[in-house]
């Protein structure tokens, strides 16, 4: 372990904002979050969100929305949820979890929106099971998102926004409500909020184009 990455591990051990493996909550948080926040607010989710940078932008906006920040890696969830209490946001949190481990913490329809926020594209045909957009990812989502609820996609590869856009277009239990291949020229601009992660800047610098993609959930499969 680098002598980096050690303080954030220290960190995330005593953070009340952060969820984690050795922690009483993680064992037991399912169908408790709006305990966990004191509050009855909506929940969002930001899957694979790295460094929380739109956790904690989005925690900004909305006061009126319990946040939570998903990523498998420690030392990148420390650095959100240090930006987090440093802004006194008490309605951002970090769950360190894989998705693929969701069951565990969420119940169906407990989420209003997900975001997915530049999600590595995954673009050789033996990595598709990898991609957060497949259709086996989109049946997890569907069962936490409520009747109603929204699915956003953010992504500066042209190949993932592709698959995802047929992906979501092929799904009978979503409806797409906006898309577009340049973000930036686009009057979607508005709706990511002014939220740009460090890397999303240096892309748009350099010319590349973000793509995005807001969806949502207009009817739920009885549970099987």
């Amino acid at each position: 372990m680098s002598r980096k990455k050690l303080p954030r591990f220290e960190h995330n051990q005593t953070a009340w904002n952060v969820i984690e493996r050795g922690k009483p909550l993680y064992t037991n948080i399912k169908g408790k979050w709006n305990i966990f926040f004191k509050n009855e607010n909506p929940i969002v989710l930001e899957l694979a969100c790295g460094k929380g940078e739109y956790t904690v932008g989005l925690a900004k906006t909305n006061s009126n929305k319990n946040y939570i920040g998903i990523d498998i890696k420690g030392d990148r969830i420390a650095r959100g949820s240090k930006k987090a209490l440093d802004s006194g946001l008490l309605n951002a949190a970090f769950l360190r979890t894989g998705i693929q481990y969701m069951d565990e913490f969420f119940f169906e329809n407990d989420v209003d929106e997900i975001w997915l926020i530049h999600p590595d594209p995954q673009p050789r045909d033996k990595e598709e099971k990898r991609r957060l957009t497949n259709p086996q990812f989109i049946n997890q989502y569907k069962k936490y998102l409520k009747k109603s609820g929204l699915f956003m996609l953010k992504t500066d590869s042209p190949f993932l926004y592709e698959y995802s856009l047929a992906i979501l277009k092929n799904d009978p239990d979503f409806e797409i409500l906006a898309h577009t291949s340049d973000l930036y020229h686009s009057p979607l601009l508005n709706e990511h909020l002014d939220i740009n992660t460090h890397y999303e800047e240096i892309w748009v610098e350099k010319g590349f184009t973000i793509n995005y993609i807001k969806a949502r959930l207009i009817k739920k499969e009885n549970p099987s």
